[in-house]
């Protein structure tokens, strides 16, 4: 079931929701450092990212689920934010080269769809960002935060889901090891956390923030190979000799008059 876009717009003005933002944006920004001239595309609950990342693109858009609901997004100038169906995205095919997925995995009833339409909307070459909650992290297990909410993911279930929507996973990290707690003591030290998380590769990481390039070739379904019809070879006889018509005497074609000042007929003499 989707969070309301209530909940995620209280939750991100926060001050769980301010540091969660800044680790999380630390770990996208490391793998999209810089998207200048490139077409992005949130979906799910992206703008608060959006936000930092939309800097130097040719155009960003905010797409968020109409079972989450909609905010107008950006604050001023025109809107970029619309209402749609995850799995029928309002775009042509290849028309997006870089997708921020938040708060959008973990809620969809049909992932794979959801990723097959990411796909399809992507250019050649183009890049998805996952950032999806992780299965044996603090932060699936609380339901105080979005992160919470859901279907979590362990990193073999995403590469699967990575590989059945033909997309090649080529970056993975992790954010949010500082629980999931209001306390000052935790919010003062969550840089501290990241780093100790990070540095000894601790397994409860909150969050998988994983980048995966489109693959530019579609599986084509084997079918059964006709065989060929066999052909009879053909005699063809040989420059000079007897057609087979005349060995078999089936030849009609009249008898050949000679002149009679040929040779021939001078030494039968006259009948």
């Amino acid at each position: 079931m989707a969070v309301d876009v209530v909940d995620l717009r209280h939750f991100y003005v926060s001050p769980l929701g301010v540091v969660a933002r800044r680790l999380v944006l630390r770990a996208v920004e490391g793998l999209w450092k810089d998207l200048t001239g490139q077409r992005l595309l949130g979906i799910g609950y992206a703008t608060p990212y959006l936000a930092v990342l939309k800097s130097g693109s040719e155009r960003t858009l905010a797409f968020m689920p109409a079972a989450q609901g909609v905010v107008n997004w950006p604050p001023s100038g025109p809107s970029a934010s619309a209402l749609v169906e995850p799995t029928m995205l309002p775009l042509p095919d290849a028309c997006i080269d870089r997708v921020l997925v938040v708060h959008a995995l973990e809620t969809s009833e049909a992932p794979d769809e959801l990723m097959s339409e990411v796909w399809r909307v992507l250019s050649p070459g183009g890049r998805v960002l996952l950032v999806a909650p992780n299965r044996r992290g603090l932060w699936a297990r609380m339901d105080t935060t979005p992160f919470g909410q859901g279907q979590p993911y362990s990193r073999s279930q995403l590469t699967s889901l990575m590989r059945r929507t033909l997309f090649s996973p080529e970056n993975w990290l992790e954010a949010l090891y500082v629980p999931p707690l209001q306390r000052q003591l935790f919010l003062r030290s969550a840089v501290a956390w990241e780093r100790a998380g990070a540095g000894l590769s601790l397994p409860f990481a909150g969050v998988h923030v994983i980048e995966a390039v489109k693959q530019l070739h579609r599986p084509v379904a084997v079918r059964a190979m006709r065989r060929a019809a066999r052909l009879r070879p053909v005699l063809v006889p040989a420059q000079g000799a007897l057609s087979p018509r005349f060995a078999t005497g089936d030849d009609m074609s009249p008898p050949t008059v000679r002149p009679p000042g040929c040779r021939a007929h001078r030494e039968r003499g006259p009948s």
